[in-house]
Parts: structure tokens; C-alpha cells; sequence
């Protein structure tokens, strides 16, 4: 340790060699190897030599601070999801993987479509994966999140730190992994953390790969949902009518079901499709483009949402599964 910070302050502040066009910010840097040395026993030397090597990189900073489930309304919203070609596409995906979808679906106990929406609304079926450096996105959010945002900033040093010893068990070159803005990766676009605790070798050929093995992403999916608690052949959302009913009372600004499907049925709030009355349910207000939509998500509508937590996302998810299977022909149609 006595060797550390005087290599740590001449690599991160650019003392005889080249200094990235957007260094991160050394002390900071600094400390975090500190942790991942006493911590996990990471050369310190070696991550400094590579953190020497890592940008921050600006464009980050604007795009997480403006995400399309924030500043657009519904109706826009979902026009980039539902569309003919992502419908297409899921289909063909499906078509083309049919025996890992459904050997998945039966694994996991999963709605085969949920998992092809999933992937078809992260990475349009692994079309794009993302083109950011993983370890640039991480260090920039984890350093340099906006607006001081201390608990978000955490989180990414936490994800920076899981894809450090992800790197080290999967014997991957940590400056190579490319993924999103917020350092998703791969087909499914799964965050350092799930990738460690959820991806799953699917295929058999000893290597967890999201990134192009098809087998192994649609596997990480279906177990990914069996994990946060998807029931098998449960009820994920309909659209629901009011009626005259005030829906004041059952809006939702979280998305985990608190009422039962009877709370709303006795209050005149009404199923699209008839479900069982002892259902978990939350009841969401959409805008739509002629005026705001209601619609009634169940606990795998919230389990959807553990992927990524808007309800915007999860209806996204929803809807596009359902177009999904109708092409298919699967189960339900």
C-alpha cells in the first residue's frame, strides 16, 4: 500500500503519459480503488493503470438526465415500441430461437412473449447492444452523475464495482465490454449485478454470453423474471373502464399492486378482461392521444417493472408481447 497513492496520483492526473480529453475526477477514482483493493483484492497498480485509460465521457451525462420514460407522454412513448417492424421482428426472433423460447418458458414458468418483448424492446433483438465503452459509462455516472445526485451515484459506483469482479470471473478485458448509456449490456441489456447473480449459460458451452449467443440471453430473461417473482400463467395487464366511477383513490404512482382486482370491480372500475376477483392489481393513469387511458397491472405487470421501474417501460413490455404472440400464433392468440 505504500507504493499506491504516488502511481494512483501520477496515472490519474496524467504525470508522464497522455491524459484522457475527459479525465474523471482523480480523488474520487482514487478512493474507489482504494475500496476495490482492501475490499476484494484487486492490484492496485493494475486498476490504476487502467483507470488511466478511462474517459469520462459528457454525452453520457445529457442522456441520463433526459430519459424517454420521463419526458415523453405516453402516446410518444409508445410509438417507439409498438410498431409494425418491432412486431415483425419479435416474431421472427421467436421463430428463429422457438426451442430455447419455449424450453425457457418452461424452465422458468415465463410467458414465452414477455421474454422476446423484453430483448425486443432493449436491444431490438440484439440489433443494438449499445456502443459505449461499459467501464466509461459506469466511471462517468458513478463520478459524475448530474446534479449532485448522491444515491444515484452510489448506485452506479456499486455497478462499477459488480462489473470490475464480473470482468475478473469471466476473464474479460474490462476496457472492451460495450453496452448503453447507463452500462446495460448485452441483448437484454443487464446491468453488472444481474448479469452476476442472474445470467445463465443457457446452451451448455461453459461461457455466459448476452452479448451474441441468443440461447444464453433468452435464458437470462426467463430466469431474470422467475427470480423477481413472475407467476407462471398469471395475468399481466388489461385495460381497465370507469364507468362513473372517481378512480382518485386507486392511482398509482408505484407500480407493486396493493389493492385486489375486487376493490376495483366493487368501486365500478372494470376489466377489460374478466380476472380473478383476489388478484393482486394497481390501477394506472396513461395519457393517451385522445385523453388519458386506465389500465389495471397485475403482479407480473410489476415484476416487468423490476426490469425497469416506469410504468411507461413495463406497458411497453406488456403491449408488445401481446402484438408478439398474435403474429407468433403462440399460446393465448
Amino acid at each position: 500500500m505504500r507504493r499506491l497513492v504516488p502511481l494512483l496520483l501520477c496515472l490519474l492526473l496524467g504525470v508522464g503519459s497522455a491524459a484522457p480529453a475527459a479525465p474523471l475526477e482523480a480523488s474520487a477514482v482514487r478512493g474507489f480503488i482504494i475500496n476495490m483493493n482492501e475490499k476484494h483484492g484487486f492490484d492496485a497498480d493494475a486498476l490504476t493503470r487502467t483507470f488511466a485509460r478511462v474517459n469520462r465521457i459528457d454525452r453520457i451525462i445529457e442522456l441520463i438526465a433526459k430519459p424517454a420514460e420521463k419526458v415523453k407522454p405516453w402516446y410518444q412513448y409508445r410509438q417507439i415500441f409498438i410498431t409494425d417492424k418491432r412486431i415483425r421482428d419479435g416474431a421472427a426472433f421467436w421463430r428463429a430461437n422457438e426451442q430455447s423460447v419455449l424450453r425457457a418458458a418452461d424452465t422458468y414458468g415465463v410467458a414465452p412473449e414477455v421474454i422476446i418483448a423484453i430483448i425486443g424492446v432493449e436491444t431490438s433483438y440484439g440489433a443494438n447492444v449499445g456502443s459505449y465503452r461499459v467501464i466509461d459509462a459506469l466511471s462517468t455516472l458513478a463520478f459524475h452523475y448530474p446534479g449532485n445526485d448522491s444515491a444515484r451515484a452510489t448506485f452506479f459506483r456499486t455497478q462499477l464495482e459488480q462489473f470490475l469482479l464480473l470482468a475478473r470471473d469471466e476473464h474479460l478485458d474490462p476496457l472492451t465490454p460495450t453496452g448503453s448509456y447507463a452500462g446495460a449490456m448485452g441483448m437484454p441489456q443487464f446491468m453488472p449485478d444481474s448479469y452476476r447473480r442472474l445470467a445463465v449459460d443457457f446452451d451448455g458451452d461453459g461461457k455466459r454470453n448476452i452479448w451474441n449467443d441468443a440461447d444464453d440471453a433468452i435464458g437470462s430473461v426467463a430466469n431474470y423474471l422467475h427470480e423477481h417473482g413472475w407467476r407462471r400463467a398469471g395475468p399481466v395487464t388489461t385495460k381497465a373502464h370507469l364507468g362513473g366511477a372517481n378512480p382518485a383513490t386507486f392511482l398509482k404512482t408505484t407500480i407493486k399492486p396493493d389493492f385486489r382486482l375486487s376493490d376495483f370491480t366493487g368501486a365500478g372500475i372494470m376489466p377489460a378482461r374478466s380476472g380473478n376477483p383476489d388478484d393482486e392489481a394497481a390501477l394506472f393513469e396513461l395519457e393517451g392521444a385522445n385523453g388519458n387511458e386506465y389500465w389495471i397491472g397485475y403482479t407480473n405487470f410489476y415484476v416487468i417493472s423490476r426490469y425497469n421501474p416506469r410504468v411507461k417501460y413495463a406497458m411497453a413490455v406488456a403491449q408488445l408481447s401481446e402484438e408478439i404472440r398474435k403474429l407468433h400464433g403462440g399460446p393465448g392468440s
